[in-house]
């Protein structure tokens, strides 16, 4: 019998890639404590956090990245974003291809888990394009950002730059070797759009880009495709005119900048929450309005098998559609001339729940191991669980408990709340239900 749960705990594809992530944490933090990677020694409980913050592609830092660490830990916190946002497993996999090794089905099935496909089949073809994809893009942007910032920093480092700000960017990391972030770039429209349309492509998900590459016309594209193209639009749009509108008049953000300057900085701040972490104004200054939005689009993040985190774009459509529906008294959500089956609305609906219970209860340790105010213990508690990285500035402030509490919170967000479940808990199929009898609610 203990044999038999090994052996299933052995090719769980939930625990290996959960391991997979913890085993590139514990290596980056061990890497990040040697005397190679920073100017000044720096604890175990920073190293770990900021490991973790890289591995899982959030953005959150307890240091300033560009004076803290030197050239080698600045490579390793880029190798670790890199591979944390495309995924160890596809790495794996990926180097066995490229040594003419045979890639076996239990591997297939991990790629299946990790890229949350229907089938074990097309995924060799998937992890091709998803390279070929990946890096085409980076390079594209890194040559572009490269040239505009080289007059500015020098032939040499302002390629190193633009190579560490697009792996950052297109990961959806957030994270930034400028102590201020992005902020002295506010009003540059090709550091803005540039870097965002990095960070919104890596959002919308491998699946959905090979989709859309495919397929030409709407029609053809899967469910799953529409739902989040038109979604991202939406929900962008709906961002961008609410920082605006919120923060039009606040002196200490959009209030002192011209109407252009204010657009381009309302379009940048309202697409980042759901997925990267950099920023161009100082969250610390916005009003808590605002702030609560972008708590809440931190909270949905981006596209599922994409770099991004939170309960994801489509599950918080589809809890939005199954309200609808049963408003409307039908039984079944749907869009796009299609229904959702059951199955998927009580995927989605666990996943919102458990989610939601995880940010409370560490929002709730935060609130009783450190001393500062609610919100922005809140704010970052959100921030880690979404993987975004966007802050008050309060991070720095954050004692070791509290910091390996937030390293806990990056790590389910990365890995997903119904992956640790499944990790936790012996699921047991059933093939019986018991008698139906009412329950009052609402």
């Amino acid at each position: 019998m203990m044999k038999a749960i090994k052996k299933r705990m052995k090719f769980s594809p939930p625990l290996v890639i959960a391991g997979s992530f913890a085993s590139l944490i514990f290596l980056g933090t061990l890497l990040l404590k040697t005397p190679f990677a920073t100017t000044h020694a720096i604890s175990w409980t920073d190293a770990l956090f900021v490991a973790t913050s890289a591995t899982t592609v959030t953005g959150l830092s307890v240091f300033d990245p560009g004076t803290t660490l030197t050239t080698f830990g600045e490579i390793l916190l880029l190798i670790l974003i890199q591979f944390g946002g495309i995924g160890l497993m596809t790495f794996a996999v990926a180097v066995l291809m490229l040594f003419g090794k045979k890639v076996g089905f239990q591997n297939r099935i991990y790629l299946q888990e990790s890229f949350n496909q229907q089938s074990v089949g097309g995924m060799i073809k998937l992890v091709k394009l998803i390279f070929i994809f990946v890096f085409s893009i980076e390079a594209v942007a890194t040559l572009l950002l490269a040239l505009h910032w080289m007059p500015r920093f020098g032939l040499g480092h302002g390629l190193y730059l633009a190579l560490f700000h697009v792996v950052s960017a297109f990961n959806n990391a957030g994270f930034s070797l400028f102590p201020d972030n992005l902020m002295q770039f506010a009003h540059d429209p090709i550091v803005n759009l540039v870097l965002s349309g990095l960070f919104i492509l890596g959002g919308l998900g491998f699946t959905v880009v090979m989709d859309l590459h495919y397929k030409k016309s709407f029609r053809e594209w899967s469910l799953h495709t529409k739902i989040m193209i038109v979604s991202t639009i939406v929900v962008n749009v709906i961002s961008i005119l609410t920082v605006f509108l919120l923060e039009y008049a606040n002196p200490a953000t959009l209030g002192a900048m011209s109407l252009p300057e204010k657009l381009m900085a309302s379009y940048f701040q309202g697409v980042t929450p759901r997925t990267a972490g950099f920023n161009t104004i100082n969250y610390g200054d916005m009003h808590n309005s605002t702030l609560l939005f972008t708590m809440l689009l931190m909270f949905i993040g981006a596209g599922s098998a994409s770099t991004a985190s939170g309960i994801k774009l489509t599950t918080f459509i589809i809890v939005l559609l199954t309200t609808i529906a049963f408003l409307k008294g039908r039984t079944e959500p749907e869009v796009f001339g299609r229904s959702i089956k059951i199955e998927t609305v009580i995927r989605s609906l666990a996943i919102t729940t458990i989610s939601l219970l995880l940010v409370i209860f560490f929002i709730f340790l935060l609130t009783v191991s450190e001393k500062l105010s609610f919100l922005p213990l809140a704010f970052e508690v959100v921030s880690a669980f979404g993987t975004v990285g966007l802050s008050m500035g309060v991070t720095n402030q954050i004692s070791d408990l509290g910091e390996v509490f937030l390293s806990i919170v990056m790590f389910v967000g990365r890995i997903g709340p119904l992956t640790l479940f499944f990790l936790l808990m012996k699921v047991k199929k059933v093939n019986y239900r018991y008698p139906y009898e009412q329950v009052h609610t609402g």
